[in-house]
């Protein structure tokens, strides 16, 4: 080791006091530039309280957010990076029929075809299986159901009984106003009681009744695959929405299929009225992926109602990631073709597309009181 000499030292400790000097001079150069802070200074801004409205449900074209031009996150975890991406992932239960009608259960996985706005998706999961459903019974309870509400509860009840044990359902009475008259339960003793609640009245608010349904399903159900039951004799005349903004917060929710029972045979209704409740069942089914009856009396309701329950068992469940960014707005159109040796040309029914949406939607209560249990 190089030893230091006494003159070496002298030297060492003249350039550090020289350096000690220049720092001092710099360092009051800077505070003479910049004041003191002062005990009313601003402060980091505090986050905002909890009780800010955060709604998580989308308006229908919201602003983009603000993002890197690929969308793309870089994160390190545990001294790597691992690059991420904001994309939308999208569950579909899908009816594959044949050229008769009949319900097809024998397909795969590489049968079926995704497109998203005509572009191909890459199918991440595959299921056909009968897994547990959570269920909105949306029954009209206005006064022209006075007399057919017996015959549609019990065939309400049968869905329920043809049923998987685990599923859950409510039970939603309405007529210019909707209420729930059963929470979720798998009791059916529970759901009778709930659909003996009849006290016809007032009009008809089926697009109400509906999009709270929805929100009910997106809040509180325990299942990821969700229906909605509408049986009703009537067009809507005392909804604050309408049909097209209906459908669309559907769409928003991600929402569940619809079947509608249409009641509209008889001398109640003119031509006129049973075409417009006609094309609003019809609209709010398709457009979700489910199906509309129209009986011709009410000794064919049972026989829908076992259909119904054998389409939602019979399902298909696919979900893809989408190759867009969930930051991107917009309705995205959904497009699912299902193709087998062996099988002529497959129809398939499924949702006819989604709004990106973000999860967790906030509780709603817009279905009206609660019964109690």
């Amino acid at each position: 080791m190089r030893r230091f000499t006494s003159l070496t030292l002298v030297r060492f400790h003249f350039v550090a006091l020289l350096l000690a000097l220049a720092g001092g001079i710099f360092a009051a150069g800077n505070l003479a530039a910049s004041p003191l802070p002062q005990s009313q200074s601003k402060q980091a801004p505090a986050p905002p309280p909890l009780t800010v409205d955060r709604d998580p449900v989308r308006s229908p074209d919201p602003e983009p957010a603000k993002a890197s031009p690929s969308d793309n996150t870089i994160n390190k975890e545990k001294g790597g990076f691992v690059l991420r991406r904001d994309v939308e992932e999208v569950s579909l239960n899908v009816t594959v029929l044949n050229g008769s009608g009949q319900i097809v259960q024998d397909l795969k996985k590489e049968d079926f075809h995704i497109t998203e706005d005509g572009v191909a998706q890459t199918l991440l999961s595959f299921q056909h299986q009968d897994i547990p459903v959570s269920i909105g019974l949306v029954v009209d309870n206005s006064g022209s159901m006075y007399k057919k509400r017996p015959a549609v509860n019990k065939s309400a009840l049968d869905l329920i009984a043809a049923s998987n044990p685990q599923d859950e359902a409510f039970v939603v009475n309405f007529a210019d106003e909707a209420y729930i008259d059963q929470e979720f339960t798998s009791s059916a003793g529970k759901l009778r009681d709930g659909l003996a609640h009849i006290e016809s009245r007032g009009g008809t608010a089926l697009y109400d009744a509906v999009v709270a349904s929805a929100d009910k399903l997106a809040a509180d159900a325990k299942r990821p695959k969700q229906v909605i039951v509408i049986i009703t004799d009537g067009e809507d005349n005392a909804s604050n929405l309408n049909l097209e903004q209906a459908i669309r917060r559907v769409q928003q929710l991600s929402g569940p299929v619809i079947y509608s029972v249409g009641l509209l045979f008889g001398d109640e209704m003119s031509r006129s009225e049973v075409r417009h409740a006609k094309r609003a069942l019809e609209m709010l089914s398709a457009e979700t992926g489910g199906i509309a009856f129209f009986p011709k009396s009410l000794d064919q309701v049972d026989q829908i109602a076992a259909e119904v329950a054998r389409d939602i068992r019979s399902q298909y469940t696919l979900a893809y990631h989408s190759t867009k960014p969930s930051t991107e707005p917009g309705f995205r159109r959904i497009q699912v073709i299902a193709q087998a040796k062996g099988q002529s040309k497959l129809n398939v029914r499924t949702r006819t597309g989604y709004f990106p949406s973000v999860k967790n939607p906030a509780k709603s209560t817009a279905a009206g009181k609660p019964a109690s249990n």
